[in-house]
């Protein structure tokens, strides 16, 4: 009975949101892209932030003319009171009643002691700090409105296994988006988060992952590259690894979207694809003794730790 509760009310939606003024980040492709055709297609009035001019021109190609572009680097705070002002003027005194924050970057990803600070900053900057900045400006809009955040985190942001600020920066949002939604409660403001699993998108390109991993590794001491070895830093393996884990269809995340804007009652979490629901999401459930062993079975072991092992005499 319970179950079947939650399933009515999960299907409610809200009435009359043909018109409503939703603003997403990152549409230049992957989910954002998708998410601003598939609103548009709603009858939303969709203001789709693209980080290029190319990104802008292509989306607007192949959308109503009711959706409106406009550029946005979320690195730049005097781009994002560009953007701002811009939704301020769209939507004319009637508040904003979604805002979407998808924009993000996942490189550098690489062990710990790969990493620079700078290499931390280029991703909190724009995953974790930039998503604040956007959402503190837009907050008046919302409130007016009565509106939806929903922050884009992952499944690396309720376990963490990747050294670099990817994780360290979706654990901030899961945080972020958490204190927004108890203090945005009082004012009609609804917050939900999408923890996506693996899926190929522009981020989790293996091109884009090997490139990276090549620059990290040509700067480290010799004495670190010693200790991981030569088959640690292996792009095949990497590369083989993207695709078999990544999910292609990325739909499965912009419906997670879509539905936490149009749900009377959306829901606080959503966990998108198999792998998330899955493996992901319990396992960040699981005491860390089984899932240290489980992401050591997963993830590639450095030379050193080896030949540790092998010296470590065995009682019988």
């Amino acid at each position: 009975l319970l179950i079947i509760c939650w399933l009515i009310r999960d299907s409610l939606n809200v009435k009359d949101l043909n018109g409503k003024h939703v603003f997403i980040t990152g549409c230049d492709s992957g989910f954002g892209n998708l998410l601003a055709k598939q609103l548009d297609r709603r009858g939303f009035h969709v203001i789709a932030a693209c980080l290029t001019e190319k990104g802008s021109r292509e989306l607007l190609a192949c959308t109503s003319l009711s959706l409106k572009t406009v550029i946005l680097n979320v690195t730049d705070s005097s781009s994002i009171d560009n953007a701002v002002e811009f939704v301020k003027q769209e939507t004319d005194g009637e508040g904003l009643f979604g805002l979407v924050n998808n924009a993000g970057r996942a490189t550098p990803m690489a062990p710990t002691d790969w990493m620079q600070i700078d290499d931390f900053h280029t991703i909190l900057d724009v995953n974790l700090m930039g998503l604040i900045e956007i959402t503190l400006k837009l907050l008046p809009l919302l409130k007016k409105a009565k509106g939806r955040v929903v922050n884009v985190a992952s499944v690396m942001g309720r376990l963490a296994f990747v050294g670099g600020g990817y994780c360290l920066s979706k654990w901030g949002v899961e945080a972020f988006s958490d204190i927004l939604r108890r203090d945005m409660q009082h004012f009609g403001v609804k917050v939900s988060i999408i923890e996506p699993g693996c899926f190929k998108t522009g981020v989790t390109s293996s091109e884009v992952l090997e490139r990276d991993l090549l620059r990290l590794w040509n700067q480290l001491t010799p004495e670190v590259r010693e200790s991981y070895g030569d088959k640690y830093f292996d792009v095949r393996a990497q590369r083989f690894s993207m695709k078999r884990l990544c999910d292609s269809d990325i739909s499965k995340v912009t419906k997670c979207m879509e539905h936490a804007l149009i749900a009377k009652y959306p829901r606080t979490r959503y966990g998108s694809g198999w792998d998330a629901k899955f493996f992901w999401l319990p396992l960040s459930y699981a005491p860390t003794l089984l899932s240290d062993m489980m992401l050591r079975m997963l993830l590639p072991t450095p030379a050193a730790s080896k030949k540790l092992a092998a010296r470590v005499p065995l009682d019988v």
